[in-house]
């Protein structure tokens, strides 16, 4: 028989490391005192219907539909069973193949752009724009591909290696040998020892086994119960709710609607928290509600757009709409001029090439990579790249509540007298009557000890002896222990009980209260009442506590003891926040990210879990709400509503979905299956290696350690790694803006071109190559202080703004090198394509520090070093490329006198210092981002 210790290594099969050896339970008699909400999703109406149907069926029913018996089947049945329905599992997400995968990372805009740009270089023969271009696309495509099937690697160790099994009834085959093959003798006449008990692999299950349960037991199946003794279930990972529920042999209200109401049906994906039950097979597989949920998250679209995906095509159209317009205009106008058209339409392709900012797909999947190290340190694993970006353009969070903010455990919160207030007597009797009862202890009873466990209480069991005990059942819904005292010389006995608090209360004829014994009035009666409804809702199961005096000592008690009780006070016990969950909403608070939690629970106890964890509740919206609005109208209500409670996952997805509609980029945060769909959906989800499969498959990132400050320090990345790529294409448009700009003004008076084609191919690859530092570039705090997002119309008008003013001194240069050094002739035409080559270069390495930041460079926000070391590396090739004869040969340029560089100097200098002063003009104006 499997035991509880071994629920973490069977779970992870299934469904991940969730459960632990702490959900030990047996019978939580509060569990009975309030209606407990399930989130029910939509399962196929089949599915529902099935399961309702076998749910009011009787044993010899459901034995006579299934071709069964309570003795279980033979192996010629499971044979055809398994013909059938096939086997019992779930239809795994294998992701995408290599080549697929290969194909989605090269495909964006600008790849296909230097592609055809690559195809126009191989059929002019033009091999160093080939390699060049080739490189490019290269480099990009295989870098992000490596780095995302290693972060899928990474994720899908997480799941589990073990195979998880079930107990089984199995006819053997020698007694199936003996009997004939009909079904009426099969089901007949066989004795105890033809019966076999095995441990099978779940995935070879089939309808009408016949399953035995037992505590820290996976539910493999569907099932319906058929015997049960205090049998409970956790159905956190389907449903959300944060106890486990009672299960019987019976339907308790036979007028059901959904499956998830009945009360003698397990579902495949729970787990046995308390008891022991034998149970038939109603649904393996894919027919089962849980077979339902994976296929709707594993048939999703893996290549979703995402908010970053949306973002970076808008830009990549707007760049490519520029290039568009200005490669035209310079082939007409060369062509006008030159009268040589193929000429100008090789000048017009490298001004194209110019235009495009060709590393971009590269620097953006290297500057992702670069966050996914980072955040693979801090124990993350980023199973999509987009969504390290999507972390810091993040501006709303939704979370699950169970096992995200809080620690999926039962703790004692208070420990009350009859009106409320924190008392010590309460939690000492509480410790005697869990530490004494001999039943495994439960939830409440682990809760209690832990609890206890501090200052002089544990020392009362040296002071007291047990003397007799009165087991918990459910029709009680109580349980009692008799303790006697040492100082009394055991002549004194006392009787502790604890129990549900309305069952309990009818127990007792008097309360304790200031040392005072009342007598339980109509009024008290009622004052008690609204003591017990304020502590439940603050979202705590209330469980009373009372005592009997015995000096008339007997030697054994029974429940006819448990009358005229005295009601001394309250434990009330709840699931807590993580440590980290307060200090981890403030800090995305701080950020500007807004928290909204989205649960299958109640809402009492979600509000509870906010106040403790400092989160305001702005709003409250019950799944039944939501059922009654339009998506435009919940889209609307979702904008100032914090809490979303009794959801089910349907409506999950919903709210995420109508969120993203209204433009914010959603997070959403889970650890269940009913946590798939709004995962999947999400622009980034976010599960912990807790969660079930499911979750983490449909998950973009996975948090390795239980902390949620991980959380603030992903946005913080993700805004680090967005300002970078930013920074890469607002530099890189404006200076290629510029420059063509300015090839446009020289291209109408020059009469040979201002640039070859190879310089302008040069200049583009050691400006890229300089760029390939940027992901380590510091980034400013403000910058990071709030949640960035891709703004073509603000891209547009900051290309449009700043890349005229390089043309401004591209023109002066022109008009130096025409009219001080005399090159206005065709015979001069290298020396003039080298000083502005020159030029050129030094104007848009030195932008890059200007428009980096606001603030001054260099001495308010300094680049990193790789930045600066890079930028002299090039400069100096820049150089020395005119100035050294054998590379001046060869790229058809000429050496430069010195005086020039002290005109250079002073160009740059009026260059920088207006770029500074308009930067100030614009970040008034329209702020700078």
């Amino acid at each position: 028989m499997r035991i509880i210790d071994k629920i973490r290594d069977l779970s992870l099969a299934f469904f991940g490391s969730r459960f632990t050896k702490r959900r030990q339970f047996i019978g939580d008699p509060n569990l009975l005192d309030e209606q407990h909400l399930i989130a029910r999703d939509e399962a196929p109406d089949a599915i529902n219907q099935h399961l309702i149907k076998c749910a009011n069926l009787t044993d010899t029913e459901l034995y006579q539909e299934f071709g069964a018996a309570a003795h279980g089947l033979t192996a010629q049945q499971v044979i055809k069973k398994r013909h059938k329905y096939g086997l019992n599992q779930i239809e795994e997400h294998h992701g995408l193949s290599w080549y697929k995968h290969l194909w989605l990372c090269y495909k964006n805009p600008f790849n296909l752009l230097l592609t055809v740009l690559d195809v126009f270089f191989i059929v002019t023969d033009d091999v160093r724009g080939t390699v060049v271009i080739t490189l490019m696309i290269f480099i990009s495509t295989v870098l992000r591909f490596v780095q995302e099937r290693r972060s899928n690697k990474a994720a899908d160790k997480l799941k589990a290696m073990v195979s998880t099994t079930a107990t089984v009834l199995r006819i053997n085959a020698d007694a199936a040998a003996t009997i004939a093959a009909s079904e009426q003798e099969i089901n007949n006449g066989i004795s105890s020892k033809q019966i076999n008990r095995v441990e099978l692999p779940i995935r070879e299950l089939v309808p009408g086994d016949i399953v035995l349960l037992s505590a820290g037991d996976l539910i493999p199946a569907d099932i319906r119960i058929l015997t049960a003794k205090d049998l409970f279930v956790s159905q956190s990972a389907l449903t959300g709710e944060s106890l486990p529920v009672e299960k019987f042999i019976a339907l308790r209200q036979p007028e059901i609607t959904q499956a998830l109401d009945a009360d003698n049906i397990g579902f495949m994906g729970t787990n046995v928290i308390s008891g022991s039950a034998t149970a038939i097979i109603l649904a393996t597989g894919k027919n089962t509600i849980f077979g339902a949920l994976a296929h709707r998250v594993i048939k999703s679209d893996d290549s979703r757009t995402t908010s970053f995906q949306i973002g970076i095509n808008k830009v990549s159209w707007l760049l490519i709409y520029f290039m568009l317009v200005m490669s035209p205009i310079v082939f007409i106008l060369n062509g006008i001029t030159k009268h040589d058209w193929m000429s100008a339409a090789m000048f017009a392709m490298s001004i194209a090439v110019g235009l495009t900012p060709e590393m971009l797909p590269m620097i953006i999947t290297s500057t992702l990579a670069k966050g996914a190290v980072a955040m693979s340190r801090r124990k993350v694993v980023v199973k999509r790249l987009d969504a390290i970006q999507n972390f810091g353009a993040m501006d709303i969070l939704c979370t699950d509540k169970t096992g995200t903010l809080t620690q999926d455990k039962i703790c004692l919160e208070r420990h009350t007298d009859i009106m409320g207030h924190d008392f010590d007597d309460v939690l000492e009797y509480a410790y005697l009557n869990s530490y004494y009862q001999t039943g495994l202890k439960n939830l409440l009873d682990v809760a209690v000890l832990e609890r206890a466990n501090f200052g002089d209480i544990p020392e009362l069991v040296k002071r007291y002896r047990k003397v007799d005990e009165v087991p918990f059942d459910f029709k009680r819904r109580r349980m009692s222990v008799v303790v006697a005292r040492s100082d009394m010389d055991y002549h004194e006995h006392t009787l502790i009980c604890k129990g549900a608090v309305e069952e309990l209360i009818s127990c007792c004829s008097h309360a304790f209260h200031n040392n005072q014994l009342l007598p339980l009035s109509p009024e008290l009666l009622e004052k008690l009442k609204k003591v017990t409804a304020v502590l439940n809702s603050d979202g705590l199961r209330v469980v009373a506590v009372a005592i009997k005096k015995y000096t008339d000592v007997q030697h054994s008690y029974h429940v006819d003891d448990e009358a005229d009780l005295t009601l001394v006070g309250y434990i009330a016990f709840m699931d807590p926040p993580k440590e980290t969950t307060k200090p981890a909403i403030a800090a995305l608070k701080q950020h500007g990210v807004t928290v909204k939690i989205l649960t299958g629970d109640n809402e009492l106890v979600t509000a509870k879990i906010c106040r403790d964890v400092g989160l305001s509740v702005e709003g409250m919206l019950l799944g039944s709400q939501i059922d009654a609005f339009s998506d435009q109208e919940l889209a609307v209500i979702a904008e100032d509503t914090t809490v979303f409670a009794k959801l089910t996952p349907a409506h999950k997805e919903r709210i995420v979905s109508v969120l993203k509609s209204q433009g914010h980029t959603v997070g959403f945060m889970g650890d269940g299956i009913n946590d798939a769909a709004a995962l999947r959906i999400a622009d980034i989800g976010i599960s912990v290696d807790s969660a079930v499969d499911i979750a983490k498959e449909a998950a973009d990132i996975i948090l390795l350690e239980k902390s949620l400050m991980v959380l603030e320090e992903g946005v913080e990345e993700g805004r680090k790694t967005f300002a970078n790529m930013l920074k890469y294409i607002k530099i890189t448009a404006s200076s290629n803006f510029g420059n063509v700009f300015s090839m446009l003004v020289a291209s109408a008076f020059l009469p040979f071109q201002p640039m070859l084609p190879m310089h302008i191919l040069v200049l583009n690859l050691l400006y890229d190559i300089s760029q390939v530092v940027i992901p380590f570039d510091n980034v400013d705090k403000e910058f990071i202080a709030k949640p960035q997002s891709w703004n073509p119309k603000e891209l547009k008008r900051f290309i449009i703004f700043f890349g005229p003013i390089s043309s401004i001194f591209d023109i002066t240069t022109f008009i130096l090198l025409w009219h001080f050094y005399g090159a206005s002739s065709i015979s001069h035409a290298t020396f003039f394509q080298s000083g502005w080559f020159i030029e050129s270069l030094f104007t848009q390495m030195l932008i890059v520090h200007m428009i980096r930041t606001r603030k001054i460079p260099f001495v308010q926000s300094c680049a990193s070093p790789p930045m600066i070391i890079m930028m002299l590396v090039i400069l100096s090739i820049g150089v020395l490329l005119p100035m050294i004869s054998v590379t001046a040969t060869y790229f058809k340029m000429q050496a430069l006198p010195l005086s020039y560089f002290a005109w250079l100097f002073v160009t740059v200098s009026c260059y920088l210092w207006l770029t500074q002063t308009l930067k100030n003009v614009y970040a008034k104006k329209y702020g700078w981002h």
